[in-house]
């Protein structure tokens, strides 16, 4: 017995100051962990779950911008990387990429947010660091040199060994598991063309360009 059809290799994540990478399973996220972001979005500060698809996740510096949207905006985050029984083992930084006037336009049906939030290459995320992650440090976005987002990982609602108790009621976690931390306030349009860099205070920066056009 064969597969019918060969399946795409997972994304990996580079490992600071080693050779090995981290092979990308799932894609946990968790909106409106940041008070001041949740009230920027007219929203409640209640941590809430949801999910991109591995896919999502790229290493690549240079970028296509996503289609089908007229204000993509940005979210920097600090990303867990899981192993075994769902332990945290290595963090970085990511920036989840939402189409957000289509997610306005699903909020408003009461409607899924996939087409908003999972697509690919929607959670550019950098080098990953071994070892626990930053219970507190600055987090912070630029474009094009402008800066834009700026928190401290200590405002977060749920720290991270709250967040992972909190995924491991619904979800059985392991090995190759990402989970995005939510964003501070600050979120704006991006455009083609525009150079970003995300950081969080002891973690390797991640920085990547889109380049002019858009995807196909």
């Amino acid at each position: 017995m064969s597969d019918i059809t060969p399946l795409p290799a997972p994304p990996r994540l580079a490992i600071a100051d080693s050779d090995d990478t981290f092979p990308v399973a799932r894609v946990f996220c968790i909106g409106r962990n940041y008070a001041d972001h949740a009230k920027e979005m007219g929203a409640a500060a209640e941590p809430l779950f949801f999910c991109k698809h591995a896919d999502a996740v790229t290493p690549l510096t240079r970028l296509p911008f996503p289609p089908e949207t007229d204000d993509l905006h940005h979210e920097v985050e600090m990303v867990l990387a899981l192993g075994e029984g769902g332990a945290i083992i290595a963090s970085g930084v990511g920036v989840d990429l939402t189409r957000r006037d289509l997610q306005a336009k699903l909020k408003a049906k009461s409607a899924p947010w996939e087409i908003a939030k999972a697509f690919h290459q929607s959670a550019p995320t950098g080098t990953l660091r071994l070892g626990p992650p930053p219970a507190s440090g600055a987090v912070t976005l630029s474009v094009n040199g402008e800066p834009r987002q700026s928190g401290d990982l200590s405002q977060m609602i749920l720290d991270p060994q709250a967040m992972i108790a909190e995924l491991s009621r619904y979800f059985v976690l392991g090995p190759g598991d990402l989970v995005f931390t939510g964003t501070p306030a600050g979120v704006a349009a991006l455009k083609p063309g525009d150079r970003v860099e995300a950081c969080v205070e002891g973690l390797p920066t991640l920085s990547f360009e889109f380049l002019a056009e858009t995807a196909s």
